[in-house]
């Protein structure tokens, strides 16, 4: 069997067992439930109890001590500093990464009326409704996904929307109550939002699902999210700052090549967006980069991708970008 260590919400078992029965089979897989701090305080927000790597170390404690032998993450929920002993042995293919608007009759963000109440609990979403829509009044929310529609779509509802990650509502096959998918030019989507990380020890080299792990791995899936992880620890922002980044693989057509040539090359080609932007959404520093990628080789993927999110921090940080992070208290090792 294969213990899989997941948070108790529907949504962590809902993606631990679709992975975990697709690298072991349905008929081969425990889950193990796992409480978090983020679990047991469900109402002070985010960036106060430590950013969304609250639901993460638990899960890591009981891979280290032996109790599981993989655990399923969304990849977004990482810190992006590196833990000792253990590995990230599998990145599947990426759900949709877009944020997804979820309003009462049907509104869209243009069609939202003035003064309309949105809940979100994410500062990054929050700072980019207030720059799309500077007149909406956003509010801020925590809680599980049924507890969040029911703010808005519930029969008690007190607000008129709100705003949620398009991959879980998919994962949880509740697409019908998304109102509007957001475009990353107006929500630029949090790093590595979309995509599952599956973490094992280094102890487990060797052992028979390792094969497994690797059939389940997705490489451009896997280039886009160290892309984007990349460019958020270059910047030393946390995983609750307000960046945004969002990395696709394509043909030569992609984009230039990193240094801003407008020259294409054959293969594959990995395009990076970032963006740093103020809690009031006045200030932005965007930018985009481009590299080629051999897909087949993962550790030349690996590093490629890495640096093509550090050398699109640099841009963003001699932009100024420092400036908001420095606002938000972005601190790479939440």
């Amino acid at each position: 069997m294969l213990r899989v260590g997941t948070r108790g919400s529907d949504l962590a078992l809902a993606q631990s067992g679709q992975i975990a029965g697709r690298v072991a089979g349905e008929d081969r897989v425990e889950l193990v439930r796992v409480r978090t701090h983020g679990d047991v305080d469900r109402t002070s927000p985010l960036a106060q109890i430590g950013g969304t790597g609250v639901f993460v170390t638990a899960v890591r404690e009981a891979l280290l001590g032996g109790a599981v032998d993989a655990v399923v993450h969304s990849a977004k929920d990482l810190p992006t500093a590196p833990v000792p002993g253990i590995v990230m042995a599998c990145i599947p293919e990426r759900e949709d990464p877009r944020d997804a608007l979820c309003a009462r009759d049907g509104l869209t963000l243009e069609t939202l009326p003035q003064g309309a109440k949105v809940g979100t609990g994410s500062p990054r979403r929050a700072a980019q409704l207030r720059r799309a829509r500077p007149d909406l009044e956003v509010v801020g929310i925590r809680g599980n996904v049924e507890t969040r529609l029911a703010r808005a779509l519930g029969e008690g509802a007190d607000l008129d929307a709100v705003v949620l990650a398009a991959a879980g509502l998919l994962r949880l096959g509740r697409s019908e109550v998304i109102s509007e998918l957001l475009s990353p030019d107006v929500l630029l989507p949090a790093p590595a939002q979309g995509a599952l990380a599956v973490e094992c020890a280094e102890s487990s080299a060797g052992a028979w699902f390792e094969s497994e792990m690797r059939a389940a791995d997705h490489a451009p899936t896997r280039a886009a999210v160290a892309a984007e992880r990349s460019l958020l620890r270059t910047l030393e922002a946390g995983c609750s700052a307000p960046v945004g980044a969002l990395g696709t693989v394509a043909g030569a057509d992609a984009g230039s090549s990193s240094d801003g040539a407008d020259d294409a090359s054959e293969g594959p080609v990995l395009t990076l967006r970032g963006l740093a932007i103020s809690e009031d959404g006045t200030q932005v520093f965007e930018g985009t980069r481009s590299t080629p990628v051999d897909l087949a080789d993962p550790a030349a993927l690996e590093a490629d991708a890495v640096r093509l999110g550090q050398d699109l921090a640099a841009d963003l940080l001699e932009a100024g970008a420092a400036r908001v992070l420095s606002a938000a208290g972005g601190d790479a090792a939440s």
